[in-house]
């Protein structure tokens, strides 16, 4: 996984309307990078909606937000169509993205143990230095983790 100081590892993916992006046109800007395991389930819709609720915000302390999850690019649209989110969701369907992250590995869940998204977030600075990783998730209160 990312530790504080690692540098935003490479990648091209495509976000909810199909459009590419890759890790180099973040350069420049604060950036928010989370990862979460599924769209529209209970506790992903929680951080995202708080994120929506807060995304002016972001904007105006200079942070770009990038949700990243396996789902497909026709999920995330629906995802952010039914939520209203204003941020940029990036298909990951490959894990390639999630596996250069540290997001994907082995998760325990009710005592059953699978491989799946590891619910993570990276704060960057403008010069794509990781500056802080939350590794505990409040779903609800996602916001005021990163804002911190």
């Amino acid at each position: 996984m990312l530790e504080i100081g690692d540098k935003m590892p490479e990648f091209t993916l495509q976000d909810q309307d199909g459009n590419t992006h890759c890790s180099s046109e973040y350069l420049g800007k604060k950036t928010v990078v989370y990862f979460y395991p599924k769209d529209s389930t209970p506790g992903c819709t929680a951080e995202a909606c708080d994120i929506r609720d807060n995304y002016e915000r972001f904007l105006s302390l200079g942070y770009n937000v990038i949700g990243v999850s396996k789902d497909s690019v026709a999920s995330h649209r629906k995802f952010a169509d039914k939520y209203s989110l204003p941020f940029t969701l990036l298909s990951d369907p490959t894990t390639e993205m999630l596996q250069a992250f540290g997001s994907w590995g082995e998760k325990k869940m009710c005592g059953k143990v699978s491989i799946g998204t590891l619910r993570t977030t990276f704060i960057f600075d403008e010069n794509g230095i990781v500056v802080d990783v939350i590794k505990k998730v409040d779903t609800k209160n996602h916001t005021a983790q990163i804002l911190k």
